[in-house]
């Protein structure tokens, strides 16, 4: 995969720098997504204060090795409280990770240099360190009073030597 950066025209800024999240296609929507997997984790709210903490507890359908959903299309029919990041819910919920693109778009910041619409290479986010590949335990036969023996704090952090935005 090429970088769609050194496909343009350098006086040409990419889509994500020219378009709010509601004028985007819905490929250029999709393409958002590094695939790093951090929104299929589960996180525990605190009823009396609202704060959320994250597990390495993953989603049914995650695929734990790739990071992808092992059925994307019908995700909603499986596990009916997948939220499907939408322009309203990007702009409402609090816990997306801090490199999540969808997040810094919203808040007019770049992608970061292993995004794979950066790098041209959808592997990057896997070597930075930024997806959670190889770091979850599936929920299938965890019992939801045990999800508090795996919190982590991991997905709401910048990994080290990946922070360097791609504008840097």
């Amino acid at each position: 995969m090429k970088s769609i950066v050194s496909d343009q025209n350098p006086d040409k800024l990419p889509f994500w720098k020219t378009k709010t999240l509601a004028q985007m296609t819905t490929a250029e929507w999709e393409s958002l997504c590094d695939g790093c997997a951090r929104c299929c984790l589960n996180k525990l709210e605190d009823w009396d204060t609202g704060q959320i903490v994250w597990t390495d507890v993953a989603c049914t359908l995650l695929d734990g090795d790739s990071c992808r959903c092992k059925d994307y299309p019908n995700r909603a029919a499986t596990v009916p409280d997948c939220i499907q990041l939408t322009v309203e819910e990007v702009n409402t919920l609090t816990w997306l990770p801090p490199t999540c693109a969808y997040r810094l778009v919203r808040d007019g910041e770049d992608l970061y240099w292993w995004h794979p619409l950066i790098s041209g290479d959808p592997e990057t986010v896997h070597q930075a360190g930024i997806s959670v590949s190889g770091q979850t335990v599936p929920e299938d036969g965890i019992e939801l009073e045990d999800y508090e023996d795996h919190v982590v704090t991991w997905p709401g952090e910048v990994p080290a030597g990946s922070e360097r935005p791609a504008g840097a």
